[in-house]
């Protein structure tokens, strides 16, 4: 049975990979971030027309969701005004990502890394990050 603990290049790759292939099928280039279990960059790839603001944004919900171990998504509602975590989205120097498309990347239970994409809709980011990570599973059995 295959271990992993952390993301390589290799892996960051292979995650890249599916999630351009995803940004393709619906249209929409993407900046695409992975990092390490330490929310540590490993790559980082902005498609042609991605954009150039995305940049940043992609590369902090692949920190934040690494980081915290969950998705951005998730603080969506508990960051808004009279929520538990209000104000959260300005922790950690303004880096901690509140909006759709960075997800933790998990193997066997334990977090391994993250991913963080940007430049479409919420919906969009989330759903190609996704993309990347069900390939890079893919590859793993």
């Amino acid at each position: 049975m295959k271990t992993i603990t952390r993301l390589d290049l290799e892996d960051a790759r292979v995650l890249i990979a599916g999630a351009e292939a995803h940004a393709r099928e619906i249209g929409v280039p993407m900046c695409i971030a992975v990092v390490d279990e330490s929310a540590q960059l490993i790559a980082f790839e902005r498609m042609e027309g991605g954009k150039v603001t995305s940049t940043t944004i992609a590369l902090d919900k692949a920190f934040t969701a690494a980081g915290a171990k969950k998705a951005t998504h998730e603080y969506g509602a508990s960051s808004q005004p009279g929520a538990p975590a209000y104000g959260i989205f300005s922790a950690i120097g303004g880096r901690l990502m509140v909006v759709g498309g960075g997800l933790p990347i998990a193997f066997d239970g334990a977090v391994v890394g993250g991913i963080g994409v940007s430049s479409g809709t919420p919906a969009q980011d989330q759903a190609v990050a996704q993309a990347g990570i069900d390939h890079w599973l893919a590859q793993q059995k």
